[in-house]
């Protein structure tokens, strides 16, 4: 019995080694840094060919989270060059401690200057968690932006105030949150950089409904069945020309689903050629 498992589990592993080294041998990552707008050096990727799609990635990861998706292979084989980074604050990106420097935002603006940089005149977004707030500013800020993925995000972050923004700004501040205590000691033993993290936290920003329901472009809500469905319909309903989709999933596995991958490729191929 321990063989014919031992067995099973080293054809598992072989099947995801090859299916990586095949996505890497078709597609090979370009990467390097680039310099923000205030000296910030930002980690970017960049993969396949065609028209691009940015991946913005959630709090208290990185642009990694993505290579664990069915989305992250899926993307290339049909067709779209995948541009991911690492946020200002988090993995290879520079953590600035200073408490302004996420201020006005500064997360969006490194995106539009890394689209400068590699010389993208238009793209689509994908935004999971957080980084569907982000997206949110995107299609606000950048013209460029012809279609957007706003995955495991309701509509709370329309509030400036958001209770939950600030309960996590004071968990990591160093308050006493209860609610909050294990996934603090989950950053600390991944190394996180608190600072960076707290002052990320305090600067998030919000886009007001007023102005979401202003914007011309496609937008697709994808939200995990076992995550908040209630708020992500709510969000659906802001904006002028939206799509929305259940996936399974709770709100930490749903991006890395198969049905998750679909809705993208089946909501990018309808809204943005």
């Amino acid at each position: 019995m321990r063989l014919t498992m031992l067995a099973i589990c080293w054809l598992l592993f072989s099947r995801g080694v090859g299916q990586t080294a095949t996505l890497q041998e078709k597609y090979p990552v370009d990467s390097g840094y680039f310099v923000s707008f205030d000296g910030v050096k930002i980690y970017y990727e960049s993969r396949g060919a065609g028209m691009p799609v940015l991946l913005v990635h959630g709090f208290i990861v990185n642009s990694n989270m993505w290579k664990s998706s069915r989305l992250y292979a899926d993307l290339p084989a049909a067709g779209y060059r995948v541009v991911s980074l690492d946020l200002r604050g988090n993995g290879r990106s520079d953590k600035p401690h200073d408490s302004t420097a996420y201020d006005n935002d500064a997360e969006a603006k490194d995106i539009m200057l890394l689209m400068d940089h590699l010389k993208i005149k238009q793209y689509a977004a994908v935004g999971y968690s957080r980084g569907a707030i982000i997206t949110a500013r995107l299609l606000v800020l950048d013209k460029r932006v012809k279609a957007a993925v706003l995955g495991g995000m309701g509509i709370d972050f329309t509030n400036p105030e958001w209770p939950r923004r600030k309960m996590f700004y004071h968990a990591l501040r160093g308050d006493d949150v209860p609610g909050l205590k294990a996934t603090m000691d989950n950053i600390d033993r991944q190394g996180l950089d608190r600072v960076a993290l707290t002052w990320m936290q305090r600067s998030q920003p919000s886009t007001p409904e007023k102005i979401l329901a202003k914007l011309p472009q496609p937008v697709l809500i994808a939200c995990g069945d076992k995550d908040d469905t209630a708020s992500a319909s709510a969000l659906t309903k802001v904006f002028r020309n939206s799509t929305y989709k259940i996936v399974p999933g709770d709100h930490g596995a749903a991006s890395r689903t198969p049905e998750f991958s679909a809705a993208v490729l089946d909501f990018l191929g309808k809204h943005y050629r």
